[in-house]
């Protein structure tokens, strides 16, 4: 056996956060940190009957890749639907082809591993809710508030 870190994507303990509204109650396991990744990250989770993992959205900055481990997951991408089975692999680019939105629709819980790069600063699109994301800081803003390049900057003392 290796001297590396080793984790089993199958059988390591996923933990819920009980602050999750329902539908988005994921239980997870961040598998970098216990990899001691620098420039990939990867995390397992779970899904029981009717919940998701985020809202519908897309990155900019980073790529993800998708890795059904158990179960059926609904998959809502720029497309349309469709259902995904066991062993698929699929990449989420960068940008908005690359939206996606993983949801449990039977009773049999989904297992799966999203691997992604990890580039700073990472931006995050939440289309249906007009919502951006940025990390770091780990901020969100409404795109509705969109001001000038100018605005606040002209008010500011009179620098010559």
């Amino acid at each position: 056996m290796s001297d590396r870190p080793t984790v089993n994507a199958f059988s390591a303990a996923v933990e819920g956060d009980a602050s999750d509204p329902p539908g988005y109650r994921a239980h997870e396991l961040r598998l970098g940190p216990l990899l001691e990744a620098e420039k990939l990250g990867a995390t397992v989770y779970e899904l029981g009957l009717g919940e998701s993992i985020c809202p519908y959205h897309y990155e900019h900055g980073n790529e993800e890749w998708l890795l059904v481990l158990a179960g059926r997951p609904l998959l809502r991408h720029p497309g349309g639907e469709e259902l995904l089975d066991p062993g698929d692999l699929i990449c989420f680019p960068e940008g908005p082809e690359g939206a996606h939105k993983l949801t449990n629709r039977a009773e049999e819980t989904v297992r799966l591993i999203i691997l992604s790069t990890k580039h700073d600063p990472a931006i995050v699109v939440y289309p249906d809710s007009g919502k951006l994301g940025v990390w770091p800081p780990g901020k969100m803003f409404r795109e509705a508030d969109e001001v000038d390049y100018w605005s606040g900057e002209l008010e500011v003392g009179s620098e010559s």
